[in-house]
């Protein structure tokens, strides 16, 4: 939306594709405090102030989702899922990342019957309930400070020796009694009766295996970036990000690029990514100049 904003500041012809607005903010289970501008303000608040923005630029927007992206000569070609077909001369990729899947048994089976990806969206169906929280880094303390809430105990699993969430979200997970951090866990199996009702984790410290009681898993594990539809155009790194220059944000190939948790920078956050946006709106027009 960023870069939207900047296209049309710019005059660049320019279109936005995608499915809805918002990606990972607008699931996000707390409140943003570290925006500039805003002392605390939702996820859902803040992206529909960017979007009113942004439309209000004249920034046209096509609700789709693009199945392909090729290249042939200076011209980019867009396919999108209800078989359009778009012609651009720079395009930015602002896909974002997914919630990561755990592989483990049961998780598929109970997807919607207790295992969930989006703590926002399901968190109020497990009021009174006893829930699991996999992944002890920022977005897992985030899940289990807003189950508070609603369930009656939360479990935090990490697989690592020590949590990895930032020393804010510690504290105020050590204030609520309900949170139970457990480390060095790695999750096995998730178990049920046409409903979640178990999870079985090792204990990697003893290799002994537990069973805790659980209505609730809630899938925490890290985001895998959407990029499957690029092909050969990018580069990927080890963990399928797209490897940019980062003083421009440009792919390998000239005049494709690619922000937000998408690219290969290890900083993700709300204000970076819409600074890559600027930065890369720029960058196109400068590649367009040429």
């Amino acid at each position: 939306m960023t870069a939207g904003i900047y296209s049309a500041r710019q005059k660049l012809d320019s279109l936005i594709i995608t499915k809805e607005f918002g990606g990972q903010m607008t699931h996000k289970a707390v409140d943003i405090e570290n925006y500039p501008g805003f002392d605390k303000i939702s996820g859902f608040e803040l992206i529909a102030k960017f979007e009113e923005q942004m439309k209000s630029k004249g920034v046209k927007v096509l609700y789709d989702e693009v199945k392909e992206l090729k290249k042939e000569g200076e011209i980019f070609s867009v396919l999108t899922e209800e078989g359009k077909i778009l012609e651009s001369k720079t395009v930015i990729i602002a896909t974002g990342a997914e919630p990561r899947r755990l592989e483990v048994p049961g998780e598929n089976e109970y997807i919607g019957k207790g295992v969930s990806y989006c703590t926002t969206c399901d968190g109020p169906l497990y009021n009174g309930k006893d829930v699991a929280v996999i992944g002890g880094g920022d977005t897992g303390f985030e899940a289990a400070i807003f189950l508070n809430n609603y369930a009656n105990k939360i479990y935090i699993l990490e697989y690592g020796d020590a949590v990895r969430a930032g020393k804010d979200n510690q504290e105020k997970a050590s204030l609520i009694e309900k949170i139970q951090i457990i480390t060095s866990a790695e999750l096995k199996e998730i178990k049920g009766d046409g409903f979640v009702n178990q999870i079985v984790f090792k204990d990697r410290k003893t290799e002994e295996e537990k069973i805790l009681d659980v209505q609730g898993v809630f899938v925490q594990a890290g985001y895998q970036p959407a990029t499957s539809f690029l092909k050969d155009l990018v580069e990927l790194n080890e963990r399928k990000e797209i490897v940019v220059d980062f003083e421009t944000f440009e792919t390998k190939t000239p005049g494709l690029f690619a922000v937000g948790d998408v690219n290969n920078g290890r900083v993700k956050q709300v204000i970076v990514a819409c600074g890559e946006g600027a930065t890369a709106v720029i960058y196109a027009y400068k590649h367009l100049n040429k």
